[in-house]
């Protein structure tokens, strides 16, 4: 890992597209916290303030964006590899517009690839660079597709909650990412929050352990409501955001959306191309 998170630093001091997507990698320590709901919802959200949104679904053989928007995508990244698929065959439109692009088990054979399959990969994705943000949908946990995904990207959320294991969890993650020297800095969600004094009471908390033993310096992003219309949307398999628009948690990832669009100081942004450049360095 140290070896290919070294190669994936020196491709991202080149190959620098200017006005091309935010490229945000969203993970957490555990599973079962709430990121891929955080995910869909934060993009079509994004997608109705008037940015153009691609998600990534990078969890390798466990993805459930799809199921969360309310459809099934017929073909994913590995198709469009091996299969002759067409980018467009494999992307799928959700609610508002936001596209959806699933890794499946693509990103697992990439070190099968030619250099003619790589090459003919990424001349596909030419059509696709017309997005202000490209999310990154990871697996949980400390494993070495979630720390590829981390050094992949331009910009981090890391997303908890206020429980002792999952705050832990997230910790573990951060100390990874620190030790490969990955990245210097992440955002923080609180989710399942019972108001906002929990909120800041456990991002306090978790600031003061990573601010004194890890190099990285957190943000507070915001955080997200425990709401039982929440649970209601995703058994109806239709995002929060769309079924109860003035719920609390739509109205918390209403506010996070403006703070990250508010937030768009970055000079330099990659777009899909670079990005699957680095992720086959990486996974290569």
């Amino acid at each position: 890992m140290l070896d290919q998170a070294q190669r994936l630093r020196q491709l991202a001091a080149g190959n620098v597209v200017k006005n091309k997507a935010r490229i945000i990698t969203v993970t957490s320590g555990k599973g079962g916290v709430g990121k891929s709901n955080f995910v869909v919802n934060l993009s079509i959200i994004l997608q109705q303030m008037g940015k153009s949104v691609l998600i990534f679904d990078a969890d390798v053989g466990m993805g459930n964006d799809d199921v969360l928007m309310g459809f099934l995508p017929k073909f994913n990244v590995f198709d469009v590899i091996f299969n002759n698929k067409s980018i467009e065959d494999t992307v799928v439109t959700g609610p508002y517009g936001v596209k959806l692009l699933s890794g499946g088990s693509g990103i697992t054979k990439v070190e099968e690839l030619s250099n003619e399959q790589r090459e003919n990969f990424i001349n596909k994705l030419e059509n696709l660079n017309n997005f202000d943000y490209i999310i990154m949908d990871t697996g949980a946990g400390i494993n070495r597709n979630v720390l590829g995904f981390v050094a992949c990207c331009e910009e981090l959320i890391v997303l908890t909650t206020p429980e002792p294991t999952s705050l832990t969890d997230a910790y573990s993650l951060l100390k990874a990412i620190n030790h490969f020297k990955l990245k210097n800095k992440a955002k923080v969600v609180v989710n399942r929050v019972i108001d906002e004094k929990e909120a800041i009471f456990t991002y306090n908390r978790f600031n003061n352990a990573v601010s004194n033993f890890l190099k990285i310096k957190l943000e507070y992003l915001g955080s997200i409501s425990e709401d039982k219309k929440l649970l209601q949307a995703v058994r109806n398999q239709e995002p929060f955001c769309i079924k109860f628009p003035n719920c609390d948690a739509s109205i918390d990832v209403n506010k996070i959306a403006k703070k990250l669009i508010g937030n768009e100081e970055y000079e330099t942004k990659n777009g899909i191309q670079v990005l699957f450049k680095k992720i086959f360095s990486i996974f290569g």
